[in-house]
């Protein structure tokens, strides 16, 4: 088997490990011409299973992905913490080249919008379908459209 279909093989579901391997090696690749072609490879894995992980994205750890890439939509400006949940159909997107910054240990509910050049605090949970368009302190839960903290 081909290195391609091994990626594409291995970036389906939950078993998102080599997925995330080669994220990793692209992020400490210093060779451009290497480092544009794991690009192209990271990119076309995610699309091919329904994401989009902007290939400038910033990840201080591996995410969990519960349902896989499957919907998933995080620019490339972003910023994600550490041990963050990030469930279907999250959408964390960008206005002017400025995306969230998102904190550590934050679950992010099925169908969530993030948008824009905001905050969102530590420990924070977002339900499934809020949309959030404003910072968001620390240890807090986030429902509704438009969001509201409870």
């Amino acid at each position: 088997m081909n290195i391609k279909g091994w990626i594409i093989d291995y970036s389906r579901g939950d078993n998102l490990v080599n997925f995330w391997r080669l994220y990793w090696l692209k992020q400490r690749m210093e060779n451009k011409t290497v480092k544009k072609v794991i690009t192209f490879m990271l990119s076309r894995c995610s699309h091919r299973h329904g994401g989009y992980i902007g290939s400038d994205t910033i990840f201080n750890d591996v995410p969990m992905l519960p349902h896989g890439l499957h919907g998933i939509f995080i620019s490339r400006y972003a910023v994600i913490g550490e041990k963050c949940c990030i469930y279907q159909n999250v959408t964390i997107g960008e206005v002017n080249r400025k995306a969230p910054v998102i904190g550590n240990n934050c679950l992010i509910g099925a169908g969530a919008i993030i948008i824009g050049d905001i905050k969102i605090g530590n420990n924070v949970k977002i339900g499934a379908g809020a949309v959030v368009t404003s910072n968001i302190p620390d240890n807090c839960t986030v429902v509704s459209q438009p969001a509201r903290i409870l």
